[in-house]
């Protein structure tokens, strides 16, 4: 996998987040963080600090139950992450199972598809 352009566009996610955060606009934050998810989702380390970062999203919304469905979610993602069974296109919300495959945004996929490519 050509983690460097994976981990890149993870990085471009994860910054919007951010800015979001910063332009106090939590609703554009969590989606950047949901497209994080998506790309981290085979990457050990930032599959986890994506779910840590919606964490902390959740805890700044005082969203118990998104908060609470993180903690469960840190703790599969490395796992899930080494053994490649992850669900592919998850957005990482608590508001969706944790183990239901999603269709992936076609922008995300075409970057996912690379990675693969130069595997």
């Amino acid at each position: 996998m050509n983690d460097s352009k994976l981990f890149t566009a993870w990085t471009i996610e994860l910054d919007a987040a951010r800015r979001a955060r910063a332009d106090h606009d939590p609703a554009s934050e969590w989606q950047r963080l949901e497209r994080a998810h998506i790309l981290s989702q085979p990457m050990p380390w930032p599959h986890v600090r994506t779910h840590v970062a919606m964490l902390r999203s959740a805890i700044r919304r005082r969203d118990d139950r998104e908060a609470l469905g993180q903690l469960g979610r840190i703790a599969l993602a490395a796992p899930g992450s080494l053994s490649g069974k992850y669900p592919a296109g998850n957005t990482g919300s608590a508001s969706v199972s944790a183990f239901e495959p999603m269709p992936i945004p076609d922008d995300l996929q075409a970057i996912l598809d690379d990675a693969e490519v130069a595997a």
